[in-house]
């Protein structure tokens, strides 16, 4: 329902003359994702500074059948925070409060438009780590990360944002808070409601605040870049690293030699870590909150002995926190550089850990063969089994025509995933991008479940709606 001016007007009073925008220039940097392919549309943005004025928006919203998209920090990637339909669009980048640090507890309450890289700040002011940590941080929100289950580079030891959430206040789609913002880590008193509003994109209901878990703040960091043969050394090497370094094995990234050529051309002051080019990479981090110099040895006899064994070609072990930061950078550039190459289509997609050296193998066959002269960008996370499987168009390909090539070539990519045991989306979501698609691989019983949930609390289909089901 288009809403009338008397309902614009409501909305404009609850956020006040500073709260909300119609203006065209303002709105277009919330109407477009990062990759260009969705935009929208919006009679008005509502910019809320209390979880009371999400809930009067909503309850406004609700009583007139006005339909509403939540939007954090508009990183997303798959298009869940862009109106499809002239929806009212709700931005809570001005809920941006600490509430509570509890260090006992080891809790921090977060408000939902508290950017990710403060509520790391905020963790490591009070001697802790919050470990949620991906390429976006300086401007996703925690609203956002929660919302679409964000994953990034250090899952493989503490767990997708999911994981690392113990209470939630939520704005349901009839104006109602629930205010369940527990520290508790054991609470066995039926369902776990907040899990219904991780990861569901905004179709359930507004997350307005949370408590995150923190962990003791890592006082041994060491990094080092392997140089490899193919993802099957890869794995090799990681159930070697695991083996001998247990938890303290932090992240395990796989990069490929065309990813790095793209870094050192469009990321400066990027450099080779090594002497000569390798076709495959690790970027692998140890973590420890003990001090001391025994676990930077461990590691250096470790990847000294994965050499010997031929499980590795090369290991560079950074020296200190600049090297270590430089070898990040060859990793965390590897998203941006793409697009310096031209179209690039983009899948993230997840398999088992001991499939993955099988899936890329037969996932760039099966691309290759259909798309001759494709350029494979195939990296991320392999120690959880995230693998961002990207193609960049041919040198000398005309760049529209190979977008327009996106859905068929991310089919074949996610029909091999599905076929491993896999998912078509590891930490992006599904928003608009992959709404219909996800009817090919999710059975009927999971897809009419999902359907019951959002019936059972969104039944005029007002929160998002267009998002995630169809």
């Amino acid at each position: 329902m288009t809403p009338s001016s008397d309902i614009l007007a409501k909305l404009k009073a609850i956020v006040g003359p500073k709260g909300w925008s119609d203006d065209a220039s303002t709105l277009a940097p919330y109407l477009e994702e990062p990759r260009g392919r969705y935009k929208g549309a919006t009679p008005l943005l509502v910019k809320p500074t209390t979880t009371a004025e999400v809930a009067a928006i909503v309850s406004v919203c609700a009583q007139a059948g006005v339909a509403m998209v939540p939007q954090g920090g508009n990183t997303g990637l798959v298009g869940g925070q862009v109106p499809i339909n002239g929806e009212i669009l709700i931005s809570l980048r001005r809920l941006c409060a600490v509430r509570a640090l509890d260090s006992d507890n080891d809790t921090l309450t977060v408000e939902a438009g508290c950017i990710l890289a403060d509520v790391q700040r905020a963790a490591t002011e009070a001697g802790r780590l919050f470990p949620l940590s991906l390429a976006a941080e300086g401007s996703c929100t925690i609203g956002g990360n929660l919302s679409t289950n964000a994953g990034g580079t250090q899952v493989l030891r503490y767990g997708t944002a999911r994981d690392l959430v113990l209470g939630v206040e939520v704005v349901l789609p009839d104006g109602r808070v629930l205010e369940h913002l527990s520290g508790l880590r054991k609470d066995n008193t039926g369902y776990d409601l907040k899990q219904l509003f991780l990861g569901a994109e905004g179709t359930l209901g507004i997350i307005t605040a949370a408590v995150l878990k923190l962990f003791p703040r890592p006082r041994a960091i060491e990094t080092a870049f392997v140089a490899l043969t193919s993802p099957a050394q890869a794995l090799a090497l990681f159930r070697h690293l695991r083996a001998g370094h247990g938890e303290r094995l932090t992240a395990f990234e796989l990069v490929p030699r065309i990813g790095l050529e793209f870094v050192l051309k469009h990321a400066p002051p990027a450099r080779d870590p090594f002497t000569s080019a390798h076709p495959w990479y690790a970027l692998v981090e140890l973590s420890s909150s003990e001090p001391g110099h025994a676990m930077r040895e461990a590691l250096e006899a470790g990847l000294a002995a994965a050499v010997e064994d031929r499980i590795a070609r090369d290991a560079v072990v950074a020296a200190d926190l600049a090297q270590a930061r430089a070898l990040w950078h060859l990793r965390e550039s590897l998203s941006d550089v793409q697009r310096r190459e031209g179209g690039s289509i983009k899948c993230d997609v997840a398999v088992p850990v001991s499939a993955v050296p099988a899936f890329i193998r037969e996932a760039g066959a099966r691309v290759r063969q259909a798309c001759p002269g494709v350029r494979l960008v195939t990296f991320g996370h392999l120690g959880d089994g995230n693998i961002h499987f990207n193609m960049s168009q041919p040198e000398d390909a005309d760049r529209d025509a190979f977008l327009a090539r996106w859905d068929d070539l991310s089919t074949e990519v996610h029909d091999i995933a599905a076929r491993w045991g896999g998912s078509i989306s590891a930490e992006h979501g599904l928003g608009q991008m992959k709404r219909e698609e996800i009817a090919r691989y999710k059975s009927a019983v999971e897809l009419d479940l999902m359907r019951l949930v959002k019936q059972a609390l969104d039944p005029k289909n007002l929160m998002n709606p267009g998002k995630v089901l169809r």
